[in-house]
């Protein structure tokens, strides 16, 4: 492995290059192995290794696994061995097709292929007998006995094409339609069983499944279409042994389902009920508990905690982890009566692993000084306790700068953000200022990001706030529908709020200030170039722009509609919400940043907004200000490292250029 820490600061293809810690998983007699991803050395993609991480910190990290296709889905077997989806080539040549295989490494001896399939092998879960759960890809209209021979003639064919009889059709960066998911049942020989026959193109579309410790029961998530282009999302349990799927929880027009989770002696299950949003609410999430058998749930009271993910402990117990104000936590159930008890809220968790002795839990934890690290739970006591790191690579070292928690009072409501501030900042040298609007608009600036790293612009001299206005996430239901449905206006308000009482600071230069946001963020600062003059430079990446386009090409299309309306019924709404209205008042130069593949929020937004900045401008072409990094093969994310060193410099010089008073970027860029 390249690198394992991280120290300079104005490297940025050195932050992309040191390893990320993307996923956990514990197995028996202690072992913990971590999924890891880092950058291929010519930074044309990430690819993943397995890890061995020793819980209690004597033993170095060890990798495990060593391809060019990478490893993901780490489980253990009964066994002791561990099991993984990857693509590698079969030294056996058995299986010599490009699709993931399910691989099994022996804690002695070498890896190899338990399982295959023409579409691929995702593991979902296992047995206590090492009966695997996966999932696999058909083509549409056939079944996995006949999808080799279909693949192959419709490869032969040359045929490309899809045949859509309803919604949905695309998600975030791929098309959906020409293929089927299915559940299979892998035994630990690797002869498969499926076990959703006949499914349609939409029920097991990114499906949330589930296996019983004793094999006997299987959970998924169900979606069935429903009228005016939308899709209703139920609980169904399936018997193994005969295949027999009943409904275990409907979905309504007003709530749907996401997320089973059985407990280990396979009679309950934790799901997360989800109401359908509405122009005047929000969609909102409650954690419950439901027998298998139908009796009564049990609702369980997180507070203001925004769910994330949980995982069973025992029969007992389940953990949960969210966000929480900024931060976040992770919570200890009582299964039998839904009492919480907090276990850790200093920071976001995610990838939560019991430990197979039932006395801890391993989880990455994150904020915005640190990216996601392992660590230790402790699950006994009483009140709350503390984590314990465990030894991984990816280590960052000294910040370029100081992290602070700042608050400033919006008309009776207290709205927060994190300031991260230059050292290099004092009265006499104070620094320019970025503001940052994350997106969502549920979501929260309180972890680590790799695309979005506020200490890259710290590290040159800026200083960055990161607020959490109207409609972010951890402040419980209220705080994710203040400013519904996705007004900007009210967003702005708080965060421009915040930003002039952070601006009173003599340490920071309220004349020299830029404007940064992506996705729901990227239609913030949409708007915002349409209402406001006040800052120097604006970089939009994927955001909206005309809504009356955006809302009914998107792949999200039944929702937005759904809260949204349509142009004709809503005039007004439109008119004072759609950036694209306020075209013409826009002043400050501007950076359009899109990936042509982005489906959520498909490139046409960036086209009509290019055009609209171009036409509009009545200079010269050369005294334009505003430019345009097209990632042609990026969709909603940049995830290349390649181009995200191109979107990192380019953004940094933009704004340097227009704020500091910086060499212009040239016509052809230099990195």
């Amino acid at each position: 492995m390249a690198a394992t820490r991280f120290d300079d600061w104005n490297d940025i293809e050195g932050l992309l290059r040191i390893p990320r810690i993307a996923g956990l998983v514990a197995g028996p007699g202690g072992r913990v192995v971590a999924q890891i991803q880092q950058a291929t050395d010519d930074l044309a993609r990430t690819r993943s290794a397995l890890w061995e991480l020793d819980p209690d910190g004597a033993a170095e990290p060890e990798r495990l696994t060593r391809s060019s296709e990478g490893e993901s889905s780490p489980r253990f077997a009964p066994d002791g061995s561990l099991l993984f989806a990857s693509s590698r080539p079969d030294p056996t040549g058995e299986h010599d097709d490009d699709a993931a295989a399910i691989w099994r490494l022996p804690q002695r001896g070498e890896a190899h292929v338990v399982a295959s399939a023409p579409g691929g092998l995702q593991l979902v879960a296992v047995a206590d007998d090492g009966t695997m759960l996966a999932t696999t890809q058909v083509l549409a209209g056939g079944s996995l006995a006949d999808d080799a021979e279909r693949r192959d003639a419709r490869a032969a064919a040359k045929r490309t094409a899809i045949w859509h009889t309803g919604m949905p059709i695309r998600y975030w960066d791929h098309e959906l339609g020409d293929q089927s998911t299915r559940l299979v049942l892998v035994s630990p020989q690797g002869e498969l069983r499926e076990l959703t026959p006949g499914a349609d193109v939409v029920a097991l579309t990114n499906a949330s499944a589930d296996l019983a410790r004793d094999g006997a029961t299987a959970v998924t998530t169900w979606t069935k279409r429903a009228r005016g282009g939308e899709t209703r999302t139920g609980i169904a349990a399936i018997d193994v042994r005969t295949r027999r799927r009943r409904t275990l929880l409907s979905a309504t027009a007003a709530h749907g389902w996401s997320s089973p989770r059985l407990s280990p002696d396979g009679t309950r299950v934790a799901v997360t009920r989800v109401t359908t949003s509405t122009p005047t609410d929000t969609s909102y999430d409650f954690l419950e508990l439901h027998p298998l058998d139908g009796g009564d749930p049990i609702a369980v009271d997180v507070g203001d905690l925004t769910v994330g993910s949980y995982a069973w402990v025992d029969d007992a117990r389940l953990v949960v982890a969210g966000d929480l104000r900024s931060r976040g936590a992770v919570l200890l159930v009582d299964a039998a009566t839904g009492r919480v008890r907090t276990l850790v809220d200093d920071a976001p968790y995610a990838s939560l692993a019991p430990a197979h002795d039932g006395r801890s839990v391993l989880a990455l934890r994150s904020d915005l000084a640190s990216p996601p690290s392992p660590v230790r739970i402790p699950l006994a006591g009483a009140g709350r306790v503390q984590a314990t790191p465990i030894p991984a690579p990816g280590a960052v070292g000294a910040l370029p700068g100081h992290l602070e928690w700042v608050e400033a009072d919006v008309e009776g409501v207290t709205v927060g953000g994190w300031l991260c501030t230059p050292a290099s900042a004092s009265s006499t040298a104070p620094a320019p200022v970025m503001l940052w609007i994350h997106g969502g608009p549920h979501g929260s600036y309180n972890a680590w990001s790799w695309r979005w790293n506020p200490w890259l612009a710290v590290a040159r001299g800026w200083a960055v706030l990161l607020p959490d206005p109207a409609m972010s996430t951890g402040y419980g239901h209220a705080g994710l529908n203040r400013g519904w449905p996705r007004r900007p206006d009210v967003v702005w308000h708080e965060c421009e709020t915040l930003l002039d009482h952070v601006l009173r600071r003599r340490t920071l230069d309220a004349s020299r200030t830029a404007l940064l946001g992506a996705s729901f963020g990227g239609f913030m600062t949409n708007w915002i170039a349409g209402h406001s003059d006040r800052f120097g430079a604006i970089v939009t990446h994927a955001g909206l722009w005309a809504l009356d386009q955006q809302h009914t090409t998107t792949d999200a299309a039944a929702h937005k509609v759904r809260v949204h309306g349509h142009p004709d019924d809503l005039p007004e709404w439109y008119r004072a919400y759609s950036p694209h209205h306020s075209a013409s008042a826009i002043t400050t130069p501007m950076l359009v940043t899109h990936g042509n593949r982005d489906y959520r929020v498909p490139v046409s937004e960036a086209l009509r907004l290019w055009w609209d900045l171009v036409s509009g401008w009545w200079g010269t072409p050369g005294t334009m200000p505003h430019r345009f990094l097209q990632l042609t093969d990026e969709h909603h994310w940049v995830l290349r490292p390649s181009n995200a060193v191109t979107w990192n410099e380019t953004v940094l010089a933009f704004c340097a250029q227009h704020v500091l008073g910086g060499d212009p970027i040239p016509d052809a860029l230099p990195w």
